[in-house]
Parts: C-alpha cells; sequence; structure tokens
C-alpha cells in the first residue's frame, strides 16, 4: 500500500493509488438518515410526494426512458426512496410495469444510438441495478459491463471514454463499484477500480473539487474554480471504490463544499447557479462517503442544511421540485437529483423488495442463446500491467469455457490487446501474453467477484459472468 497523496500536492505531477478495503463501499449504497433542521417527518412527506410525483412521469406505455436529460434516472430515486421499478404502473397494469419495459429498452438492438457513448452504458448500469435489472444479464445480448469495458482507454489507463470528458470516467467507477452482483459480491476486481480511482485523484482541482472535464497535467486547469456537482459525484466515485472518508481527497472536497455553502439558504453556490440538481449531487456525494449533510460542517449558522434548501424547492403536495427558487413550475430532471438526495441516497441504490405479489427482486437472463451475439467483461493482470476489455463472440450452447473466451479475445475484444497469446491449449493455464507461472506465482481466474482458483481452459462461463484473471501467489 502507497501513503495516500499529501493535501496540496499538485494532482497532475503524481498519481497515488490506494488499496482500499471493499467492504467500505457498502457505505456509498445505503441510505443515510438525515437528523437535523429537516425532521424525520418533514423528510417522510417530502419522500411521499416525490415518489408520487415521479409515478406521475411515467408514460402510458410504462416508459421512463428518452431522450435528453432521460426521465430514467428516477430508477435510481425510486430505489434510493424504497419504491421497487416492478411496482410503478400505469393505471395500475402491471403488464407495463417500469422494470420490464425499461428492461426491453435496454435489451433493444437499437439502443443506445448509432454513435454510443460510455456515458450512455454507465447510466443503463445505474439505473438497471437501481430497477432489479442485473446489468451484465439484461438479454442474451445486452451486458452493460461488458459495454462499459470496451470504452477502457489504453493509452490512458484508468480513463474510460474520452479523456476529455472526465465525468466518463466518474460515473464508471459509480457504475462498475456500485453494481454488485445479485448476491451484494463486488462483480469487478479492485485493481480497476484502483486505477481509475488515481485518475479521479490525478484531476482534483486545487480547490478540493472537480469538473465535468479532464485536468490533470494541466496546472491552468488544476487552479480553476470547481464545481458542487461533479465534486458531489466524484467524491461518490471514490467512496463507492473503497476511499475512506477520512482519505485526503474526500476531506478536500468536503472542505470544497462546505466553503459554497449559503448561510441563509443552506444550499450551495453553483458555477450554474444555485439549483436543486448541482445540490443533490453535492448532497448524494457526501451521502456516498457516510458524511451527515445535516450536521456538523452543513449546518449553517442560520440553522440551514442542504437538505433544508432542498425541501424548500419542493411544490407540496405535488412533490416536484424545482431547478431554480425563481422557477414557477417543477422540473423532471432536478425532482429525480433531489429526491434521491433527500431520502439519504447516494447515486445509485440496491432495489427493494418488491411489494407485487410474486414478482422477484431481481431479473436476468440465466444462459447463452445459441447463435446470438453478446460480449463478456474481461480483466488480464499480470501485477505489472492491467488489460480490460470487452470480448464479442456468438455462442453455440447455453454456456462456453474459460479457454474459448480466451481465444476468441485474441482476435474480437475491444480494445484490441487484451490477450495475445494463451497457453497450452488444454487443462491449467501456465502463460498468459507471455506471462508464465513461475514458483508460487500462477495464473488465477475469478469471475464475479468469487473467490480466485487456478485458471483453467475447462472451467465453465456462463451468459454475463465478469472474468477477471489475475498472475500472483
Amino acid at each position: 500500500m502507497t501513503s495516500p497523496r499529501t493535501p496540496r500536492i499538485r494532482r497532475g505531477t503524481r498519481r497515488t493509488l490506494i488499496a482500499v478495503p471493499a467492504a467500505f463501499t457498502a457505505l456509498a449504497l445505503t441510505a443515510l438518515p438525515a437528523l437535523a433542521t429537516s425532521t424525520p417527518a418533514q423528510i417522510a412527506t417530502s419522500k411521499a410526494n416525490g415518489v408520487s410525483y415521479l409515478r406521475s412521469l411515467q408514460a402510458a406505455n410504462g416508459s421512463y426512458a428518452g431522450s435528453g436529460l432521460s426521465n430514467e434516472w428516477a430508477f435510481s430515486a425510486f430505489a434510493a426512496a424504497g419504491t421497487a421499478a416492478v411496482d410503478v404502473t400505469p393505471g395500475g397494469d402491471t403488464t407495463k410495469n417500469a422494470r420490464t419495459v425499461y428492461r426491453a429498452h435496454l435489451a433493444n438492438s437499437s439502443w443506445p444510438g448509432t454513435s454510443p457513448v460510455v456515458t450512455d452504458y454507465e447510466r443503463g448500469i445505474v439505473n438497471a441495478y437501481s430497477a432489479g435489472i442485473d446489468p451484465a444479464r439484461v438479454s442474451a445480448s445486452r451486458n452493460l459491463i461488458a459495454d462499459t469495458y470496451a470504452y477502457w482507454q489504453n493509452s490512458e489507463p484508468g480513463y474510460w471514454g474520452a479523456s476529455a470528458n472526465f465525468n466518463g470516467t466518474v460515473f464508471a467507477l459509480i457504475s462498475l463499484a456500485g453494481a454488485k452482483t445479485q448476491a451484494g459480491a463486488q462483480r469487478v476486481p479492485q485493481a480497476l477500480l484502483n486505477a481509475s480511482v488515481a485518475t479521479v485523484r490525478a484531476n482534483q482541482h486545487d480547490d478540493g473539487g472537480w469538473t465535468f472535464a479532464k485536468a490533470e497535467g494541466d496546472p491552468v486547469k488544476l487552479a480553476g474554480a470547481s464545481d458542487i456537482d461533479m465534486t458531489g459525484a466524484a467524491m461518490a466515485s471514490l467512496c463507492v471504490s473503497g476511499v475512506p472518508a477520512t482519505d485526503p481527497a474526500v476531506l478536500e472536497a468536503k472542505a470544497f463544499l462546505k466553503s459554497k455553502l449559503i448561510r441563509a439558504t443552506g444550499g450551495f453556490d453553483s458555477l450554474y447557479g444555485v439549483n436543486s440538481s448541482s445540490n443533490g449531487w453535492a448532497v448524494s456525494g457526501l451521502q456516498a462517503c457516510g458524511i451527515n449533510p445535516q450536521t456538523g460542517d452543513f449546518l449553517t449558522t442560520a440553522g440551514k442544511t442542504p437538505v433544508d434548501f432542498l425541501i424548500a424547492q419542493q411544490f407540496n403536495p405535488a412533490g416536484g421540485f424545482k431547478y431554480q427558487p425563481t422557477d414557477t413550475g417543477p422540473s423532471a430532471y432536478s425532482s429525480i437529483d433531489a429526491l434521491r438526495a433527500v431520502v439519504g441516497g447516494g447515486f445509485m441504490a440496491a432495489p427493494p423488495t418488491p411489494a407485487t405479489a410474486g414478482a422477484p427482486r431481481w431479473v436476468a437472463t440465466s444462459g447463452f442463446t445459441s447463435g446470438t451475439a453478446t460480449k463478456l467483461a474481461l480483466t488480464v493482470d499480470n501485477g505489472a500491467s492491467l488489460k480490460v476489455c470487452s470480448v464479442a463472440f456468438t455462442p453455440t450452447a447455453s454456456t462456453t469455457t474459460l479457454g474459448a473466451i480466451l481465444d476468441v479475445a485474441t482476435i474480437s475484444a475491444t480494445p484490441a490487446g487484451c490477450v495475445t497469446s494463451v497457453t497450452p491449449g488444454s487443462g491449467v493455464i501456465t502463460n498468459i501474453n507471455g506471462t508464465a507461472n513461475s514458483g508460487g506465482s500462477t495464473w488465477k481466474t475469478s469471475v464475479d467477484g468469487a473467490t480466485a482458483t487456478a485458471a483453467n481452459r475447462s472451467s465453465v462461463i456462463s451468459l454475463g459472468d465478469t472474468i477477471s484473471l489475475r498472475y500472483g501467489s
């Protein structure tokens, strides 16, 4: 383990990678109680009215997804508020429940369009997971984890998608670290998260916050003003990946947010003006790190907190929230951001148990469909370098083998170069990409975060498995 980055060291001059305890990530998915100036009763009323408003946003066909600032983010707010997506129906028509309709939307071959970007898939992971859809097993052809792995940047390890659009890396951490398996285990390897944690650290501005744009290596950008919304998201990305709230990067971000508090209202002053969406992101970031936004540093001398500010923007009993205090009507997108924060949520939440009789908490496709093209997520870590890729192939049976996937990866992986060679052609794997078993150091494999075992070509691989190969003792 290396030492934590010292406060005020220029982030663009050094990346610090810290091994973090996986147990801490539970904080980022747990709703925190807000116990200060907004009372539990006030929060309960806000929650009930807010959920009612979000229900009203459902289209007649059951959909929440759309263009622009899509209402599909409602699934993360519903989950944080304890409402299962499968229980949300238009006019009581259970055949059009929000989860079923959203799953079909994600599984459609035309989604997310002809020019997708990494944040499309990250948004899908966050909201599918919150809706109770296993994001790696949406359908026989849709694996959102593998879709995201395709955007790993070999030339800039740790970044996801175009590095200039830094929020793609932030939401890669939020989505990949946050989307646990159905059993609640971390499905992606910690080494992968650590690589992007180092990237987030390297982009932290001198004032302690972040913006959506890349700043690493640019003293001018690092010295530029941060904003509260991406600071909240970046904080959450660190904490959901296992960085503790006592880490210097989190403490500096917390101090930055404190410096933006408005005494009279408890709101945060944003680069875009005081608004509910930015405030909601900041509050969710604090809560993802286990920091209560209603006490201590976030209770102003006027007795106001960020949660007070958000609740003050809500129309009651209609339940929607304004974008800005001067608005005369609610904003759907701001209402989602605000409600998620008011009820104590981070940026995503595990799906609650449905109230609908017989409805399972999770839905997932269980096996490959022969002849249907699909993808799997793969990492190869030799201890010195980490390779990340999405492996595209067409299965011929309901399961496949590790050897078959590695063979395909040599010719059909995105990004390329994840696997260049594998030996031998049968049995225990002894050499990958030129790194051979030696003494106590051998190749091991893990699927969906399970205990690693000796890598063997005959190991069974199923639909949606997230495969991790690691060399070491």
